[in-house]
């Protein structure tokens, strides 16, 4: 990899392409430990399963009913439409909490959960189901929309 270090005196080329392997290497050090700071995700945090939502003017409807994520009480599911993406989490028999999943520290989409918190990949700020800071970086809550159970579609206008 440096074989120019066997030479005395390296051609540039053979200078530029060690710099570059270095630097990459460094890269991926860093990404890969980015996890252990203070700031960044929970290494514990899991995907939440996406479910698909139609949407109709500004009102999006959604499947909760069997084989859906949302079926039973404290079931979580993204749902990503045309007017944006949102975190769905079955509170009770008739009732979904829907709050955006857009991290109010930076934009990030929230994808994620870690116990019963909502995790944002990027920076590791952590939401409660009602979509208040549980942890920073971000330091306002995730807007909520209120939302209506009927049957086995619950519905709500973004």
């Amino acid at each position: 990899m440096f074989k120019f270090l066997e030479t005395s005196t390296p051609t540039r080329r053979q200078f530029c392409a060690c710099c570059t392997k270095a630097a990459g290497l460094m890269a991926l050090g860093a990404a890969a430990g980015c996890g252990g700071s203070p700031t960044g995700p929970s290494s514990n945090a899991q995907s939440l399963p996406s479910v698909s939502g139609t949407v109709s003017g500004r009102t999006v409807s959604v499947s909760i009913g069997a084989g859906s994520p949302l079926a039973s009480t404290g079931g979580m599911a993204t749902t990503s439409t045309s007017i944006g993406t949102f975190l769905l989490t079955r509170t009770d028999a008739t009732s979904v909490k829907v709050l955006t999943a857009t991290c109010t520290h930076e934009g990030c989409t929230v994808d994620r959960f870690s116990g019963s918190q909502f995790v944002c990949p990027c920076h590791g700020s952590e939401f409660t189901t009602a979509g208040a800071v549980a942890k920073g970086p971000a330091n306002r809550s995730l807007q909520s929309f209120s939302s209506q159970v009927n049957g086995d579609v619950a519905t709500f206008t973004a």
